[in-house]
């Protein structure tokens, strides 16, 4: 997994439980070109194999060290085209003239998207699940993906990231495709159909975890990077465990030595799947709540 640029994202410290389950959750900083803030809705699935203009882009990025000092100018001469200023488009609407989009954008020059704009959109774009490249930097609004496209999970070092579709419908009814979600982020500025995952199928890429996004209960779960020291069954953790695992209060999971440790996921419809001496595999969600496909989700743990 790429190395991203920091922001801070609401995640549980260790897993909040809710009710019986009595466990904290406080505010820890993550590695992502995500940003704080999101409700949830929708779902959806794209792929794309490379192609458009990411890779023209990008070999001009590796060149010389004058191409170097002007990268992200490579592909729409940015430093010929004036700002247009912070537009008052609808980036749900996608309402900007032809041959532009309503794309997010840092009206500051800061590292927060906090306002839109209508951007060119390139000869060739590139479309969802393809690589992308971004001008001057991941919040310049300028990037290589089609209308209704965003260069996103881009790498600063260099400018290159992958599109992700936008969600369609409205605010208070984002939709996305089957398999994927749509967090509203930066205050709703951002608007991209995220890709679900599965927690008992851990069926995210090997350098990352699949984990509940605000805390599971809402029934969204997404990919995030892992790290080589994830812990383990029954080791001491504050915020992540390895694959399969979660963070969660010492007294669900038996000899835990400090405050949380590390407890798998579950199937309800497996007989005795728990590790630990008298724990079991209890149902993540109320009866009735659980989302389509996560009926039998559990989590080992103590009485």
């Amino acid at each position: 997994m790429r190395a991203t640029l920091l922001f801070m994202v609401l995640l549980p410290a260790c897993l909040d439980l809710g009710g019986s389950w009595d466990s904290t959750s406080t505010t820890a900083t993550t590695t992502s070109t995500s940003a704080s803030s999101s409700t949830t809705a929708g779902t959806t699935g794209m792929t794309g194999a490379t192609s458009g203009s990411s890779a023209t882009a990008a070999a001009t990025v590796a060149g010389t060290e004058t191409e170097t000092e002007t990268a992200g100018c490579m592909f729409l001469g940015c430093a010929d085209t004036p700002d247009p200023g912070n537009v008052d488009c609808d980036v749900w609407g996608q309402d900007c003239p032809e041959g532009q989009k309503c794309m997010p954008y840092a009206n500051d020059g800061g590292t927060a998207w906090n306002a839109l704009k209508c951007t060119p959109v390139v000869p060739n774009p590139d479309q969802p699940g393809e690589p992308c490249v971004v001008e001057l930097d991941p919040y310049s609004g300028f990037d290589s993906c089609e209308e209704g496209a965003m260069c996103w999970d881009v790498d600063p070092e260099t400018n290159e990231g992958v599109c992700l579709a936008m969600c369609t419908g409205s605010r208070v009814d984002p939709m996305c495709a089957p398999g994927f979600y749509c967090p509203l982020l930066a205050d709703g500025t951002i608007i991209l159909c995220h890709p679900l995952c599965d927690p008992l199928a851990q069926d995210c890429p090997p350098d990352e975890r699949c984990v509940p996004d605000s805390g599971g209960h809402d029934g969204f779960w997404e990919c995030v990077p892992a790290s080589s020291g994830d812990g383990q069954y029954g080791d001491p953790c504050s915020l992540h465990c390895a694959q399969g695992l979660a963070c969660v209060g010492s007294k669900y999971v038996p000899g835990c030595q400090a405050d949380s440790c590390c407890t798998p996921w579950c199937s309800t419809s497996t007989p005795d799947p728990c590790p630990g001496e008298g724990q079991a595999c209890v149902p993540w969600y109320d009866e009735g709540d659980a989302p389509e496909g996560y009926e039998d989700l559990g989590l080992c743990r103590a009485p």
